[in-house]
Parts: C-alpha cells; sequence; structure tokens
C-alpha cells in the first residue's frame, strides 16, 4: 500500500497564499496585519518546546507562519509600490500619458465583433515616461511597475517580449488587484521598438517553424489550434473554434500550463528509462528539456510559472520520491509568490495550482479504485487525469465565465488520449523545423488525425443543446461550487447514498436530455423559414422545397452552434450559403455550416472588406470544395419552393475601411425570398445609408416577414421599417448582449405597425411553418431554450 501524500508544507502554502491576496486587495496596511499575526504565530509555536506530541503541529504552525510572514512583506512591499506610484494619480482622471516600458508577454488579441477593428491586450514593465496634458512639458520620471496597453492590433501585434517600446495614450486605472500601475489606451503605433533578445528571437523562428509547417500539410481549424496545443500560440484559431473549445470545457489545452511540461518532460523520463536511464540522469535530462521548452514557449512569466508547476512534479517522481510531491508543490507556491506576489489573483496561476494538486493528490485514487474494478492500466490513467483536473478546477472556470460546462468531463475524457502524443509531435516539429522542413511535415502529418480529433471532440460537445448552464459569477459562485463539490464527494462516500444519487441523476437525463436535445414537435412539419438562435448574429434557414436540402443566410458567430441548428432541422445539404457582410456575427459559424453537408456555393455581394475575414472565406470554401459567387442588384435565384431576389446593395463599393464597422455593415446583401409562408425580406446589417439608397430607388420592399436588419439595432430608418408592411419581424439576437440590442423604440414601433416582433433571445430557434387546411395561413413555433447570456471569454 502506498505511503500516505506528506501534507506538512500545505499549511504554509496556503496561508502565504492568503496573505498575498488580502496584500492585493485590502492594500499593504492588511499585510502589515497579517505579517504581525503571522510573526506571533511564529513566536508563541516555538516556544512550546516541550509539547513533544505535537510537534508536527508546532513545525507545520512555524512553517505556516513563516512562510505567510515572509510573502506579506513582499507582496506589502509591493502593494504600497503601487499604490505610491508617480502614475496612479493620473489614472482617475484620464491624462493623457507617454509611457516607457518592455514588453513582457506576447499580445493577445480582444475579441471584438467588428473584424478589422482588432485590438490586443499588451503587458510590460515600465521604465520610465511622461505624464500631463501637455506631454512634452510634463516633468519625466523614471520608475518601474507593470502596465497594461490596449493598442490597435495593426500596429502592436508583432511586437515580442523583451522589446523595449514607447507608447502614447489616455490612461485608466486598472480593473483587477495584480499590482498593475496604470492601463494605456492607446490608438496610435508604438515608439521605436528596441531590439528583441537572442531567447525571444529563437522562440520566434522555432514557433514560426510550427506555424509553417501546421499551415502546410493540415486543413485550416486543425493547423490554427496546433501551434496552440503545443506553445500557447493560438493567433491562428478561428474565434467560432475557440468559442466551441470553451463551451465543451478544453479552453485549457490551448493556454501553456504545467500539463504541456508535465508531457514533455515526462515524455523524456519514460524515454530515459526504456534505455535504462538511472533517476538521476532522468531528472538531468528532463530538466535539460523543461529549459528547451521554456524557451520554445517564450520565456514570459505564465510560462516560467508553468515550468514550476509541472517541472517540480516530474523531477519529483523521475527521483522516485512520490511523497515528495506536495511538498515541492507547496514550496513552488511559496517561492512563486515571493518571486511575485502578483500571481495570487491570477486566476492562471490558481487554475494550475489546483491542477496539479489534483494530478498528484487526487488522480492516483481514482486510478486504483478504477484498476480494483477491472479497469485497464493505462486505459485507468487517461480517464482519471482529466476527470480529476475538471472536477477541481471547475469552481474557479465556473466563477470566472458564469457559466458551468456540462460536457466538459466527457469531452476531456474524449480528447485525453490525443492530447500527449499531439504535444510532443508538435514540439519536435518546431526543433525539427528550421532544419529540415521535409522532417517536420512528416510530423505535422502525423499529428494531425489527433489535432482534427481534437477539433471534432469540440465542435460536437459544444453543440449539444443546454452544453453549458448559467451560474453565479465571481468568488460566491466559485464558492458555491466549491461546496457542491465537497458535499457530493462526502454523499458518494456512502453506497446507500451512492445508489439514490445514481437514480436520481438516470431519471434527470431520462426526463431532461430527450427535451433538451429534441424538444417534442421540433423540427415543426412544413417549416419555411427557421431563424436560428447563434446568441449575437445571424443566420436564416430557407426551405427549398427539397427534402434536407436548404438555402443559408448567414452563419453566425460559432460553428458549433449553426452546425446545431442544422442538424437540429434535418438539413443535410446547402443549396447557397449567402453571406450578407464579412462582420464576424455573420461569417464566423462558417466551419460548422460547412461540416459533413455538401454545399452549392457561397454566396457573397459586391464589397469584399475586411481582407482578412475574406481569406478565412475563401480558405474555408476551398477547404470544402464549394465555388464562391457574387451576387448583384437584379439577380434571381430559383429552387422548387423558394426564389431569391437581390435588391442591394443598391450603391456597391469596391473598397471600404475595414475599421469602420457602419461602412461595412452597409454593404450587406439585401435579400426578398418568396417562400411558401410569404415573402421575407432580408437586409442583413444594412444601416441608414443603404436603407435610405433602398428608399429612393423605390424599391419593392413588401414583404410579410421581416428580419429586423442589425439585430434591432437604433441604426435603421423608421420609414424603411414600415415599408415592407410585415405582420412578423424576426429579430436575431444574443440574450444579454452589450449593444443593447434591441433597441426598444424599433420594437415598439415594429409593434405599433402592426408586426408580430420574435426575438431569438427570447424564443430560441424561430420557425414560420405553411399552415393547413382552407384559409389556413402560416404559424410561428419557438423551440425554446435560448442561448445563455455571454460572458466574459
Amino acid at each position: 500500500m502506498p505511503a500516505p501524500p506528506d501534507l506538512r508544507l500545505v499549511p504554509a502554502a496556503l496561508a502565504s497564499w492568503g496573505v498575498a491576496v488580502a496584500a492585493l486587495t485590502a492594500g499593504w496596511g492588511a499585510a502589515a496585519v497579517l505579517v504581525a499575526l503571522a510573526g506571533v504565530a511564529v513566536v508563541v509555536a516555538a516556544r512550546r518546546v516541550d509539547a513533544r506530541r505535537r510537534a508536527g503541529l508546532r513545525a507545520a504552525v512555524v512553517a505556516a507562519g513563516g512562510c505567510a510572514a515572509a510573502v506579506g512583506l513582499v507582496a506589502g512591499f509591493a502593494a504600497h509600490a503601487v499604490a505610491s506610484h508617480p502614475v496612479r494619480p493620473a489614472t482617475g482622471t484620464g491624462a493623457s500619458a507617454r509611457l516607457d516600458l518592455v514588453v513582457t508577454a506576447d499580445p493577445r488579441p480582444v475579441r471584438s465583433s467588428v473584424p478589422g477593428a482588432g485590438r490586443v491586450v499588451v503587458r510590460g514593465e515600465l521604465v520610465g515616461g511622461q505624464v500631463g496634458g501637455h506631454i512634452g512639458g510634463a516633468p519625466a520620471w523614471r520608475a518601474g511597475g507593470r502596465v497594461v496597453l490596449m493598442a490597435p492590433a495593426e500596429h502592436w501585434a508583432g511586437l515580442l517580449p523583451g522589446q523595449r517600446v514607447s507608447a502614447r495614450g489616455k490612461l485608466a486605472p486598472p480593473d483587477r488587484a495584480d499590482l498593475t500601475v496604470a492601463v494605456l489606451q492607446v490608438r496610435g503605433p508604438p515608439g521605436a521598438a528596441g531590439p528583441v533578445p537572442s531567447a525571444q528571437r529563437v522562440a520566434g523562428e522555432l514557433r514560426a517553424g510550427l506555424r509553417d509547417a501546421a499551415r502546410a500539410v493540415l486543413a485550416e481549424d486543425p493547423a490554427g489550434l496546433l501551434p496552440g496545443l503545443v506553445v500557447g500560440d493560438t493567433s491562428g484559431v478561428a474565434p467560432g473554434l475557440a468559442d466551441d473549445f470553451r463551451t465543451a470545457g478544453l479552453t485549457h489545452l490551448t493556454a501553456v500550463s504545467g500539463t504541456n511540461v508535465a508531457i514533455v518532460c515526462g515524455a523524456v523520463v519514460l524515454v530515459a528509462r526504456l534505455v535504462r536511464a538511472g533517476p538521476r540522469t532522468a531528472a538531468v535530462l528532463a530538466g535539460l528539456a523543461l529549459v528547451g521548452f521554456v524557451v520554445l514557449a517564450r520565456p514570459s512569466p505564465s510560462v516560467l510559472r508553468a515550468a514550476v508547476m509541472g517541472g517540480v512534479t516530474v523531477l519529483a517522481l523521475a527521483v522516485g520520491r512520490r511523497r515528495s510531491v506536495v511538498p515541492a508543490l507547496c514550496a513552488a507556491v511559496v517561492v512563486l509568490l515571493l518571486v511575485d506576489p502578483g500571481l495570487a489573483t491570477d486566476p492562471g496561476f490558481a487554475l494550475s495550482v489546483l491542477a496539479t494538486g489534483a494530478l498528484v493528490l487526487f488522480a492516483p485514487g481514482l486510478v486504483a479504485r478504477m484498476r480494483a474494478r477491472g479497469v485497464p492500466p493505462g486505459v485507468a490513467e487517461a480517464l482519471a487525469v482529466p476527470v480529476a483536473a475538471h472536477v477541481v478546477t471547475a469552481p474557479v472556470i465556473a466563477g470566472l465565465s458564469g457559466e458551468v460546462s456540462l460536457v466538459a468531463v466527457v469531452a476531456n475524457l474524449l480528447a485525453a488520449p490525443a492530447v500527449a502524443p499531439v504535444t510532443v509531435l508538435g514540439v519536435l516539429t518546431a526543433a525539427v523545423a528550421p532544419v529540415w522542413a521535409g522532417g517536420a511535415h512528416v510530423l505535422v502529418s502525423l499529428a494531425g488525425p489527433g489535432v482534427s480529433w481534437l477539433v471534432w471532440v469540440a465542435r460536437r460537445c459544444a453543440a449539444v443543446p443546454g452544453a453549458t448552464i448559467t451560474w453565479p459569477g465571481g468568488v460566491p459562485g466559485a464558492l458555491l461550487l466549491a461546496g457542491a463539490v465537497v458535499l457530493a464527494a462526502v454523499v458518494l462516500r456512502w453506497r446507500r447514498l451512492r445508489a439514490v444519487v445514481a437514480a436520481v441523476l438516470v431519471g434527470a437525463l431520462l426526463v431532461l436530455v430527450p427535451t433538451r436535445v429534441a424538444p417534442p414537435g421540433w423540427p415543426p412539419a412544413r417549416w419555411s423559414v427557421v431563424a436560428c438562435d447563434v446568441g449575437q448574429g445571424d443566420a436564416l434557414v430557407l426551405a427549398t422545397g427539397e427534402p434536407g436540402r436548404a438555402v443559408l443566410v448567414d452563419v453566425g458567430p460559432e460553428a458549433g452552434v449553426i452546425d446545431a441548428c442544422l442538424a437540429r432541422l434535418g438539413v443535410r445539404s446547402l443549396a447557397l450559403v449567402v453571406l450578407s457582410h464579412l462582420h464576424a456575427d455573420h461569417v464566423g459559424g462558417l466551419a460548422g455550416a460547412l461540416a459533413g453537408r455538401a454545399v452549392g456555393g457561397i454566396a457573397l455581394g459586391p464589397a469584399r472588406e475586411p481582407a482578412d475575414t475574406l481569406g478565412q472565406v475563401v480558405r474555408r470554401a476551398g477547404a470544402a470544395r464549394a465555388p464562391l459567387v457574387g451576387l448583384g442588384r437584379g439577380t434571381v435565384l430559383r429552387w422548387p419552393g423558394l426564389v431569391l431576389e437581390v435588391l442591394g446593395p443598391v450603391r456597391p463599393v469596391a473598397h471600404v475601411d475595414g475599421e469602420d464597422g457602419s461602412a461595412v455593415n452597409d454593404t450587406s446583401v439585401v435579400l426578398r425570398a418568396h417562400t411558401p409562408v410569404g415573402r421575407v425580406l432580408l437586409p442583413g446589417d444594412a444601416e441608414l445609408a443603404s436603407q435610405s439608397s433602398l428608399l429612393g430607388v423605390g424599391s419593392d420592399l413588401h414583404a410579410e416577414i421581416l428580419k429586423v436588419p442589425h439585430h434591432g439595432s437604433r441604426s435603421s430608418l423608421p420609414a424603411f421599417l414600415t415599408a415592407a408592411r410585415s405582420s412578423l419581424a424576426l429579430v436575431s439576437v444574443g440574450r444579454g448582449n452589450t449593444y443593447g440590442h434591441p433597441n426598444p423604440q424599433i420594437v415598439g414601433l415594429l409593434a405599433r405597425s402592426g408586426a408580430l416582433v420574435r426575438r431569438t433571445d427570447e424564443s430560441g430557434d424561430i420557425a414560420v411553418v405553411a399552415g393547413t387546411g382552407h384559409g389556413a395561413g402560416p404559424s410561428v413555433v419557438a423551440r425554446g431554450d435560448p442561448r445563455p447570456d455571454p460572458r466574459r471569454r
């Protein structure tokens, strides 16, 4: 029977972590009080030298108090330095500033509904700068401290860690207690960028080789995902796929974590043991592999943190001292907090610690229980590790996202067998690519099936209706789920209660799953038009009169969501996919629409901007072997049960500014569909200029059904909305969106004009069904179960 884990340093790690959190959130004064209390605890415990029976407790108290005092002092001084920083007073006034800084991490994209208007988050360490209304005349200062820049992707995305730059913009206070001094809103390009450190330059070359090899061999989604799985480079991951990974509970796979480190070092240890190398040799080789991986993944703070968390575990196991794993983990927590107290409130740090703790504390017990019940070796480990990691980290993820994924355990179980091989092959590809492109392509080909499998798992799991449920966010939500997990663990220890819980779960599954996946009466017979609930986006399905075949107008922002809607409707092939304009909320889900379906063509309007989104559409069309079709005013398309007229845009333009969202919206293809339930006006996101042009040339806009333009925003002309004289208005909009869609005045105007207004954020998928019997008109059927509120990604 294996010896129990050594938990004597756990109180020291928890106490240190708690003191650091207090210093960051409550200020350096709170840290000083806690340091004093920790000192008193150490003195009191140390004086009880005669209490031999409590020697272990005394040692634990001394260790906890000493570590907490040390971390508290460091964190307190750091918090005081931030509070007294010369920039801090100006952050509340929105003052202009010029900051000189050294970039500390790769720029990270900020999600936007308007492609081309992208911005990135740039983290850096301050060197100096000037603050004041007239920067040139303001006094200069030189001081350290962390800063976050919100900057245009066009100019800032190519920066590398270690480069020194200057930035001009408006100051704002930070929104997190992580020792960040200020946030700078930047509009222009950076000042002269300094040289790239040699380690970062080598890392850039290795990462570029991995990206190029992946693009040369794999399809678009797997090619973008492979660098993310290996080194956390998610620049090539499409937004829709990123959303599917989040919904499926697989986002952790695309971030550099202790798992990546453990896989790489573990592979080296395994090879060393196969060649009969001793424990010390294996440990040295694992250490060298660790250094190499840090260079490859960039020696940024998050990577170094992951290296420490994964490295201590692997090295402790490599030298054969399994009881040393937990003390090594606790020591790593204390050391990391001493080096960087700001980690205390970093969600990534919490997830790394919890996942590593689950790996060494809970996974072995699960493996033993599975083995006792006949589960083969290897299979037990593959099942136990993702389950333990997900259950332990679920409270933190729920607190961050406000959601609980109901498919995460299954998704992680399905993904687990592919993660390690893909990671190892990806690392080898990065190492080989600069010197041997052919060998790199072979390695990528070997990794390809595993990466494609992960894409498939994410999409299919994300497409499950009700894959996530809303949950209270923040610390209360995290604590609530943690309590539920602990309660479930306690309950499941009793056999009789296990039987009761199992019966309840089976009953719930039998009742809830069928109604969530396939609600009674869905899809309704004789449906002609369906507005898919794709969240904050557009996707409208038109029946062609041929079984299993339809025309799709826009595809929403996420691949999994539109794939699920089409699957529920039984659409097996698409006669045509019309993309009204090239904004992410209308084209982001294209891969999901094309997945496993024959496609007659992908139709675009005369405007082909933004160029980056057009490139994505062209690549996906090529992968699906679907021809691109141009649509212009006056075009008419016919199918047995459907006719499409192209009404606009009236004045097409060859080029629009990709950063001007309204200009791109006004390039929307405007359609009128003739269906068994009447005419349907589909204006995309056409706004004031496009609507005015349609009215100005006397276009026939009459339609029984109106798809309300731009999600019901206020950027519509009342005359355009009432010109259709529609009896039904469909609003495709996401619940709880931050844009204020639909505008209450627009909804009121439509209702006063006699239209029945139906919204996807309230009704889910909405179908318009042809009537039966003499004189029966069309009816509206709502599927229900609308998508939940959007959360921070």
